[in-house]
């Protein structure tokens, strides 16, 4: 067993048990590899065509992680609140912010200064790198699956044994 350094006693490992808050988790993990890429794509876009470009990278960026945020904000609210309804507010979520995205883009159109060829070269990427993480991330968490709470039944000695 390691020993910890500032009282030389052995470093007694977490009891496993399920992620807490497995939707700020996701997010967490996310967000940190989207600022990466967008911090690199606009670098690139700066030094390649010039500020609006790199404004046009920023952009495109911000929009997918706030897009892809609030599904996991949401995801995070309504799974505290009742976790079997996460994914269809998930689905609900999705709809209402595909609706409004459309409505924002044909009422404002794109302004003067995008780039439209860096928004959407960051737009994908950031979509792709997103997805990849969310499904890592996923991947990663723990949940509880059997009932060990209160509301569980005690285990039977010798049940489910022959007994």
């Amino acid at each position: 067993m390691p020993a910890d350094s500032a009282a030389g006693q052995p470093r007694v490992p977490r009891a496993s048990g399920e992620t807490p808050g497995p939707w700020l988790a996701i997010l967490r993990v996310c967000s940190a590899v989207a600022a990466v890429l967008v911090a690199l794509l606009c670098g690139a876009a700066g030094l390649l065509v010039g500020s609006g470009a790199a404004a046009s990278a920023l952009a495109g960026g911000v929009l997918v992680v706030v897009f892809f945020g609030v599904s996991l904000l949401i995801g995070h609210w309504v799974g505290r609140r009742n976790p079997s309804a996460a994914l269809g507010a998930f689905m609900a979520g999705y709809a209402v912010k595909v609706v409004l995205l459309g409505v924002l883009a044909f009422a404002f159109g794109a302004p003067a200064w995008l780039d439209g060829t860096w928004f959407l070269i960051a737009v994908v990427s950031t979509v792709v790198l997103w997805q990849a993480a969310e499904l890592y991330a996923f991947s990663k968490l723990r949940f509880h699956l059997y009932g060990s709470g209160p509301e569980s039944p005690a285990p039977t000695p010798g049940a489910g044994h022959g007994n």
